[in-house]
């Protein structure tokens, strides 16, 4: 229902918040000496494990029913008492938790996000972020600075995308987590940009078509092609069919370095172009080229490398990007000569609330 969605916050407000933060961090790294702020960013590892900690025990959803004591929690999620006490007295710290005065920890609204049932949840995210193949794969950062290359092929002895295929576990953990990203971009995104405009929308590597079937929900007069692997869209169908999409929605699949589906006016590639270094992810922008018409419009979903010097999500995912897929963010500047040397003019690039940006580009 249109009425439990979250609210968005004008664009205007968010910059002007963003940039206030901004001065306040730079002017904090003054203000102390520099090995004192250094040390502060290097710890932010360990906050990051700590998140990881309470997502792995389910803190979370045993304080969904109310605040508990710590013998109470430490009972419920098989931790040391005192342990479990010190991890929640630095997550607190940090507005993850909160202790009541009658000593009950109890849910805050980053806590909430950890829970496994939470409108937008990030526990499968902070689990994957934070399991010991992916720190593994980050330790070795310096290997990918020094050759310009993922870790994988060497730790794992293949490729990023094939290993978390190979193993099942850590890679229904990632599409999860994947998933749960993907919902933190939606209402920013539906707010910024008129997907309601386009007669057919494909969705190009949409995976089980959590924003393709989002987007038909939200705009009831336009159609939907869901394209990716066989084995990613094989439950497809059948999903359609439980939200009433069936009739409105074709999937269909294949690899989209080798032909995407015609007929659409609208083709979208959500969080697919930032995976690929040149030349695979040139041979996507090209298969999608081929498929449309002069009149139709691609739409690429990505964050956009700001150019000013200061801290934006978009240069810590593409280190990311780099550890592991093999690929990149990108600048404005980059993705219009990108898309330039694959057949697209860039005639647009609408901002959200969140990182990701909305690049329009049309057939040259």
């Amino acid at each position: 229902m249109a009425s439990d969605r979250p609210k968005i916050p004008p664009q205007p407000l968010v910059r002007a918040v963003e940039s206030a933060r901004a001065m306040l961090a730079v002017a904090f790294r003054k203000l102390v000496p520099g090995h004192i702020a250094l040390m502060e960013l290097t710890a932010a590892g360990w906050i990051t494990q700590a998140i990881h900690a309470a997502a792995a025990l389910g803190i979370a959803d045993e304080l969904a029913a109310g605040p508990r004591s710590s013998a109470e929690l430490a009972a419920a999620v098989g931790a040391d008492e005192d342990a479990l006490r010190r991890l929640l007295r630095l997550l607190i710290s940090h507005g993850i938790f909160t202790q009541r005065r009658d000593g009950r920890y109890a849910l805050t609204p980053m806590a909430r996000a950890l829970r496994r049932d939470a409108d937008v949840s990030l526990r499968d995210a902070v689990l994957f972020f934070g399991s010991p193949g992916h720190r593994d794969h980050w330790s070795h950062l310096v290997d990918a600075v020094r050759t310009g290359k993922p870790v994988g092929e060497e730790l794992d002895g293949m490729p990023f995308f094939d290993y978390v295929q190979s193993d099942r576990e850590l890679g229904e953990l990632f599409d999860r987590a994947m998933t749960s990203i993907s919902t933190l971009a939606m209402e920013p995104l539906f707010a910024a940009y008129d997907f309601g405009r386009y007669e057919t929308i494909v969705d190009v590597g949409g995976g089980e078509g959590t924003l393709l079937t989002e987007i038909l929900h939200r705009a009831p007069r336009s159609r939907g092609i869901l394209f990716d692997l066989p084995e990613v869209v094989e439950s497809a169908p059948a999903r359609l069919a439980e939200l009433g999409l069936a009739d409105r929605c074709s999937v269909e699949s294949g690899s989209f370095f080798d032909t995407v589906p015609k007929g659409g006016d609208a083709y979208i590639l959500k969080h697919i172009v930032h995976d690929w270094a040149e030349p695979e992810a040139g041979h996507i922008l090209s298969a999608v080229r081929a498929a449309m018409t002069p009149d139709a419009r691609l739409l690429i979903i990505e964050l956009v490398v700001p150019e000013h010097a200061g801290p934006h999500p978009s240069k810590y995912i593409d280190l990311e990007m780099l550890v592991n897929a093999g690929g990149r963010e990108r600048t404005e500047a980059e993705y219009r000569e990108f898309l330039a040397r694959h057949g697209f003019t860039l005639t647009r690039l609408v901002p959200t609330v969140s990182p990701n940006n909305v690049l329009e580009a049309r057939p040259s």
